[in-house]
């Protein structure tokens, strides 16, 4: 049981990205209470301080929610780098004539190709 506990704790590098992810959470959240404020101030005269304040908290999330995006990307593809997904990529010289398509077909209006009309893409 403490193997499996072990192996399902988040590293350092999970818990930044918990951690990025809350933070552009709560100031996604804060987004419209920064807006009530702001509107309270300038009610009460401060129109700068106001739109200062509604401004900053908007570029906040907007640069916190797209920060937290690229880590959890990040993250994700060393996670899949590291657990490999038992699958091997066939270069041309891998390929063999027993594995090629059949040549009979049941099907009339299908188009035979050779070798070189097939494009290998990457």
């Amino acid at each position: 049981m403490t193997g499996w506990y072990a192996e399902r704790t988040p590293d350092r590098s999970g818990k930044a990205v918990i951690a990025v992810t809350l933070l552009a959470l709560l100031l996604v959240a804060a987004v419209p209470v920064a807006l009530l404020a702001a509107v309270v101030m300038m009610i009460l005269g401060h129109v700068v301080g106001g739109l200062a304040l509604f401004g900053g908290s908007v570029l906040a999330a907007g640069v916190a929610v797209p920060l937290a995006g690229m880590s959890g990307m990040r993250h994700l593809r060393k996670l899949l780098a590291r657990a490999g997904s038992g699958t091997v990529r066939l270069d041309g010289s891998q390929y063999t004539e027993a594995a090629a398509e059949p040549q009979a077909s049941d099907y009339t209006n299908v188009v035979q190709l050779d070798r070189s009309e097939y494009t290998e893409v990457r």
